[in-house]
């Protein structure tokens, strides 16, 4: 068995984020980190709305991000440092819309090790050297200069290793042009390491230790250590030079201080604290991220706690520090310095231990400007295929997220709708007009009718309006501006010329005949008469409009045309394409040295319904005047009456046709029409549904719309909607904007109230069970009694004289109910639990029933079953774990909660409560019974009146039951360190017996069945295997009453006599929480899916031939050699981080031959006798034939 891995959807969850200039223009520009994804983002200047301009899998953990400019420079660089022993510097290059690898220097092994250098990374402010650390020992700063080209060069690395020395946060130091100084947070474990007694362990303190290069030397000295009172988490770098007093905050735990080398005396001030908040009153606060804010004149810092309160941090001159009150994108309104904003000095007299309380509110000086969805974490995810009303069956995905449930549609692209409006009839056409080729926004909407035209202009509101210069008393066929502000309108018995003085010229079709068909441009008009005569038309300097001397017979009748637009800098479109009804395609030129002469022809499986040349896939160029132009290869797309859809390339100097794709839509004929996204070319094709094909990111997308069926439509720009389409459907105008690019799946939210955990689907009613638990969490009855007893002891600890204020404020302080979803959930500390079982509607999202656990209950596995003796009845069974202690371990046992479905699966009826030793966390239907994982003991039980009644057990698993899967008379128990255990249950017997095991440890965390032997796994260090049982296994083995046999048929090493075997191994490199063996697509193949805790979905193919397993292992051995990884990781050894990769073929990289350099694509396909078409043609076909 091979496979092929896909990532249908990148990971969403971000590590780190930087900004700065990348691209070296004045726009900002910000740098994510997805664990090992570096993704490029851009914020519109306009709208704020943020764009990803590139997204690179790195093939790698990244571990540290930073952003340097060398001093004088303009233009930001970005340096990794990440799991491959190497510092990796990289420049955006945005000709070429990739990140170029500047400079790779190799210092240590690879991995995510103590004392590699790679987790910390501190940069000068003013961009001359860069430091890394490792987490222990070894810390190596490179000096970075320029040479006389104005190269970035780097300089062999200075070493400032000191051992037994763990660091924490490591800053650069802003100290002007002095040599540059690095700022760290250590502390020195020798003496704790050599003391038996402990002591000096429980007094080791926390240094700050300044390291300074001295530029003269070329050599790294620690100038100045000194230990800390508090245990700080991080250092903030104040500015320093002409901007600052220079010096670090250190942010440590209730506290935050500012410190400078010299004998400046220290400025503490402790951090603000919720008034009556409802936390662990012994739990410390700590500020977790911040960012500074620096302007000409001032600077301040805005940092965030844990609660998430953001406070504004500002140090006043005279030595003195006040902090005030004030991933997400948040664009800064006022900068708080209102009179009645709370302000805490720390001038302020305080008592040791005390600190500053203040009531909590939503943003008021910051405005949410963007926010990116993020799928991270994904818990649990299940797909399943349910219909839908328009009986078209389709996939849908579950998918479990952080106090929230997503239903993930797969192949749908998002869109919103922005109007719909009536008309008076049923339309048959729709297109929107510019009055100049300067304006920004569409001015005119036509709408054409059987027997009349509609023109609306566009403004504040949509209106009709008469003056426009279209003839309304006609059908229009295509309209189009013309020139830099003409109309023209094309109508079945002549051309309409309208000037921008609302002067009319016309040209009136000869005799009888009547205009079919038409295509327009800027600058040209081709109309197609009735009998298939073929007329020109080209637009003059002055602005007239032409007939080209000779008409063009063709052999049959027209039935569709297609110009493309015109380049620009050019005079005319090369390239008409013309569809004809004899199932053929034939490209003319339109050059005035062979004007109207035929250049190629395709043949076609069926009739043609619509055709459309677009430019697509370019790279934004500059050239010489500063204008922006895309330059792409050119695409015929044509639209086909069976309901396919076919994309060809067009030779821009021959006009030859090659290199064919073919998709099926649907139903009904395609229409195809040009519109606009994201400043590209796109084409949006109609058939039973609608679909838009695009380029993002150097790969075509081809994905439907989750809408109505449409019937005709245009692109429109508007200020409210700079991008959309208007569309047609039945008596309707609509408008709509498509949202997310590149996003593969359209998603619905639905807010829940603690973490879901899992959940089942019952059968009947197709409602979802889903389990939800919080640990650190109170319940809504513990935290009515907690607010209780804090608004009685704010009574009693009144004086005589206070006591009817403190109850008015007691009294404000229950009615006040803050929002859990933007102020945070209250943390209850250690050991405390939250839990909820909640019935709910999938498609609606409606809660149909909710049961509430009581506190330190806590949920962690549900099944919905039937017992063989109980008839059609179904039940759900929920495991609760109680007062459990995630460490050091320890539980107060577990309960298995009993419900019966009622009202066909709506309401949850308790029947009973059964007492468990320890957690029950794997619960699976059994031949009419239940098996139950309590703790490692695997128990078959049955419905009792007042309880389950255990039938069966087995004590011999190794540590904790995480999961079971059952078929026929096994039973797969994965094993939470051990791997899988096969055990077959015997009837007669009634007897749980081991009869094989796996060879390897792993620390699985999901299982799915693939067939009777084979079962698929994934483990919490992010890898997947596929594990299988020998042909020969026998599961007939008995347990052995006597002992005799003991002493020969142990087994391995206390294990089971039969061991599976391995069949695949991989890497994903993100911790996989669900596998499911599914198809993603109506008709498509099945396909292994698994999602991951980062909020990545991947799947799994299996090969069906040799020679495209073959083809495919050819092409990732060549982009390995060729097109290594960009942080210096190797790819095979990346692949193989646990195991040796086996069986399993990385997709993801050899997708990136198509982003790799044309000379190199070249290189890469004369080695597997093809030509780059052909191979991006493969990596297509198999992405199409599972996927999207």
């Amino acid at each position: 068995m091979f496979l092929y891995n896909l990532t249908l959807q990148r990971a969403t969850g971000i590590s780190f984020a930087i900004h700065g200039n990348f691209s070296g223009t004045k726009q900002q520009e910000i740098v994510v980190s997805r664990g090992k994804i570096l993704e490029l983002l851009r914020p519109d200047p306009n709208t704020g709305k943020v764009h990803t301009l590139l997204t690179v899998e790195v093939f790698g953990v990244i571990r540290s991000l930073m952003a340097f400019r060398l001093t004088g420079g303009t233009k930001d660089y970005i340096v990794v440092g990440s799991d491959s022993g190497r510092i990796v510097i990289l420049e955006y290059q945005p000709s070429k819309n990739m990140f170029e690898k500047i400079h790779q220097e190799t210092f240590g092994k690879s991995g995510c090790r103590r004392i590699v250098p790679g987790q910390f990374l501190a940069v000068d402010p003013k961009g001359r050297a860069v430091m890394i650390s490792a987490i222990e020992k070894q810390k190596l700063v490179y000096i970075l200069n320029r040479d006389a080209a104005a190269r970035l060069t780097i300089s062999s690395p200075l070493e400032a290793h000191k051992a037994n020395t763990l660091v924490y946060h490591v800053v650069g130091v802003d100290v002007g042009f002095e040599n540059p100084m690095f700022a760290c947070l250590e502390m020195d474990y020798e003496e704790a390491d050599n003391d038996p007694t402990g002591e000096a362990a429980a007094n080791t303190q926390q240094t700050l230790t300044f390291y300074e290069l001295d530029l003269g030397l070329n050599h790294v000295v620690r100038k100045y250590s000194e230990p800390l009172e508090e245990h700080g988490n991080f250092l903030i770098t104040v500015p320093g030079g002409s901007d600052g007093p220079s010096g670090v905050l250190i942010c440590s735990e209730n506290y935050i201080t500012y410190k400078n080398f010299g004998d400046q005396p220290d400025i503490r001030c402790p951090i603000p604290r919720r008034r009556n908040d409802l936390d662990d009153p012994e739990r410390g606060m700590i500020f977790v991220c911040s960012a500074t804010h620096k302007t000409k004149s001032m600077f301040f810092f805005l940092a965030q706690t844990e609660q998430g309160d953001i406070f504004k941090i500002t140090l006043e001159t005279d030595e003195d520090m006040s902090s005030l009150l004030s991933s997400y994108l948040y664009q800064i309104a006022h900068l708080g310095d209102d009179d009645e904003e709370p302000e805490f000095s720390s001038a302020m007299p305080l008592e040791e231990g005390d600190t500053f309380f203040f009531q909590p509110r939503p943003l008021k000086n910051l405005v949410l400007v963007d926010e990116l969805d993020s799928l991270s974490p994904i818990l649990f995810c299940q797909v399943w295929v349910f219909l839908v009303t328009s009986a078209m069956s389709s996939a849908s995905q579950k998918f479990l997220n952080l106090n929230e449930f997503k239903v993930l549609t797969p192949i749908r692209k998002p869109v919103s709708e922005m109007a719909v409006s009536e008309l008076p009839g049923n339309p048959n056409a729709v297109w929107t007009v510019r009055r100049h080729i300067e304006d920004e926004f569409d001015a005119y909407i036509i709408v054409s009718f059987v027997n009349a035209t509609l023109v609306l202009s566009i403004g504040e509101t949509v209106e009709e309006v008469t003056d426009s210069g279209f003839l309304g008393t006609t059908p229009t066929l295509s309209c189009s501006l013309l020139g830099d502000d003409a109309l023209v309108q094309v109508y079945p018995d002549g051309i309409r010329h309208i000037r921008a003085d609302k002067r009319v010229n016309e040209w009136k079709t000869p005799g009888k005949k009547t205009i079919v068909k038409c295509a327009v441009n800027q600058r040209q008009v081709v109309i197609a008469l009735t009998g298939g005569e073929l007329v020109y038309f080209e637009m003059d300097p002055s602005g007239q409009l032409n007939e080209y001397t000779e008409r063009k017979e063709m052999s049959a009748d027209v039935v569709c045309m297609s110009l493309a637009n015109v380049p620009p800098g050019e005079q005319r479109s090369r390239f008409l394409a013309v569809g004809l009804v004899d199932n053929t395609v034939r490209i003319i030129s339109l050059d005035p040295s062979d004007c109207l002469q035929p250049l190629s022809m395709q043949a076609l499986p069926a009739q043609p319904e619509s055709l459309c040349i677009v430019e697509m896939g370019g790279t934004e160029k500059q050239d010489e005047l500063g204008e922006r132009g895309s330059i792409g290869f050119l695409y015929l797309n044509i639209g086909l009456q069976n309901g396919v859809l076919l994309r060809t390339v067009l030779d821009p100097v021959t006009g030859d046709l090659s290199d064919t794709r073919t998709r099926y839509l649907g139903s009904r004929p395609v229409k195809l029409f040009r519109v606009r996204m994201q400043g590209q070319e796109a084409v949006l094709a109609m058939s039973s549904r609608s679909w838009l094909s695009y380029s993002y990111q150097s790969r075509f997308h081809l994905t439907p719309l989750s809408y109505e069926t449409l019937e005709f439509a245009s692109g429109f720009a508007s200020e409210q909607c700079p991008e959309g389409i208007v569309a047609i459907s039945t008596n309707t105008l609509r408008i709509l904007a498509l949202e997310k690019l590149g996003a593969v799946f359209n998603q619905v939210a639905f807010p829940l109230q603690y973490t879901p955990r899992k959940f089942v689907i019952h059968p009947e009613s197709n409602n979802l069970i889903i389990i939800e638990t919080d640990h650190n969490a109170y319940t809504e009855a513990t935290k009515a009694q907690r607010k209780q007893q804090m608004a009685e002891e704010m009574v009693e600890a009144a004086g005589e004289d206070e006591r009817e204020l403190a109850a008015e404020m007691a009294a404000a302080f229950l009615n006040e109910n803050l929002p859990e979803s933007i102020f945070g959930a209250p943390k209850a500390g250690n050991g405390q639990w939250a839990s909820v079982i909640r019935v709910m509607n999938p498609i609606q999202g409606n809660t149909l029933d909710l049961v509430q656990l009581e506190q330190n209950e806590a949920a962690f596995s549900v099944a919905v079953c039937r017992f063989s003796n109980t008839g059609d009845d179904w039940y759900v069974l929920v495991g609760v774990a109680k007062d459990l202690i995630l460490n050091p371990r320890s539980v107060a046992g577990g309960f298995v909660y009993t419900y019966k479905l009622v009202n066909s699966g709506e309401k949850l009826e308790f029947l009973h409560k059964t007492p468990v030793e320890e957690v029950p966390a794997a619960i699976a239907p059994f031949q009419g019974r239940v098996l139950i994982g309590v703790g490692k003991l695997l128990r078959v039980y049955d419905l009792g009146k007042k309880k389950l009644l255990r039938k069966c057990e087995n004590k011999h698993i190794a540590n904790y039951i995480s999961g079971i899967q059952t078929i026929g008379h096994r039973v797969i128990v994965s094993d939470v360190q051990e791997s899988f255990i096969w055990v077959r249950y015997k009837r007669n017997e009634n007897q749980l017996i081991i009869f094989a095991d796996d060879t390897y440890p792993r620390w699985v965390t999901t299982a799915s069945l693939l067939d009777y032997d084979t079962v698929a796994g994934a483990d919490k260090f992010g890898n997947i295997c596929v594990v299988r049982l020998p042909p020969n296994t026998n599961d007939e083995v008995d347990e052995d009453p006597t002992g005799n046999k003991a002493l020969w048929d142990r087994g391995l090493l206390n294990g089971a006599s039969q061991k599976a075997e391995v069949i695949m191994n991989y890497h994903v490199g993100e911790t996989v929480l669900s596998l499911q063996k599914t198809t993603l697509i109506p008709g498509g193949s099945e396909s292994l899916v698994y999602t991951t805790l980062s909020g990545g979905i991947g799947i799994l193919v299996p090969f069906t031939s040799h020679e495209d397993h073959d083809f495919f292992q050819h092409v990732e051995m060549h982009l390995r050699s060729e097109h290594p990884p960009l942080c210096g990781r190797d790819h095979l050894s990346f692949r193989s981080y646990y195991f040796p990769v086996k069986n399993v073929i990385d997709g993801d990289l050899c997708e990136q031959f198509n982003s790799m350099e044309p000379n190199k694509q070249k290189n890469v396909s004369e080695e597997l006798d093809r030509t780059p078409p052909e191979v991006s043609k493969k990596l297509e076909d198999i992405r199409t034939r599972y996927a999207f």
